[in-house]
């Protein structure tokens, strides 16, 4: 009961810190988040001023991904397998006061510069499969997320689709970040 009455004390917080918090910088990422029982399904859809090439070297850089994603402490590659490879991944998603630690080995099938299949082999998650894939865009690539998961723990409908879409949108602006970073890098270190 004490835990319960602390579960729903720190969602009543978080849900507070997420109306005050200031204006996003990110409104262009486009994140719908579902809870349907104990599914959670999140959509995003994003355009990044890149090409598929470009974006993919990001989208599939899992040694270096700890370094770009703040919510993560760990990404390696524990296996490969043609275009097929396992993923560890470790981290905590945190938004104000509440954090939830995760951890997970996934199968990434990639099909290069359009499409990244994922499937959750083992992890503090009970269900997580999901699609990214890659569209030109007019000289862009717009990316295209979609997941759907049973957490461990029980997500609150409101308040978890908040803490949710402020993690998936945080994750997604700090890879076009990475990916703006690379591309720029790359343009100033051409010869003229």
């Amino acid at each position: 009961m004490k835990k319960t009455f602390f579960l729903l004390i720190m969602w009543s917080i978080l849900y507070m810190a997420a109306a005050l918090a200031d204006p996003r910088h990110d409104e262009d990422i486009e994140v719908k988040v579902q809870i349907a029982g104990e599914n959670v399904i999140v959509d995003l859809s994003l355009v990044v001023p890149a090409t598929r090439q470009e974006v993919w070297a990001v989208l599939t850089d899992f040694e270096h991904m700890a370094g770009f994603v703040s919510n993560l402490k760990e990404s390696k590659v524990i296996n490969i397998s043609g275009d097929t490879l396992n993923i560890f991944q470790r981290g905590s998603a945190k938004y104000g006061p509440i954090s939830f630690p995760f951890e997970s080995i996934r199968e990434m099938r990639l099909t290069p510069f359009d499409k990244i299949n994922s499937h959750m082999i083992s992890g503090n998650m009970r269900k997580m499969e999901g699609t990214t894939q890659l569209l030109d865009e007019g000289g862009q690539t717009r990316i295209i997320y979609h997941t759907d998961t049973i957490p461990g723990v029980w997500i609150p409908p409101v308040v978890g689709k908040i803490f949710i879409e402020h993690e998936t949108r945080e994750q997604f602006q700090e890879m076009r970040n990475e990916i703006t970073k690379r591309k720029q890098a790359s343009t100033s270190s051409k010869p003229t």
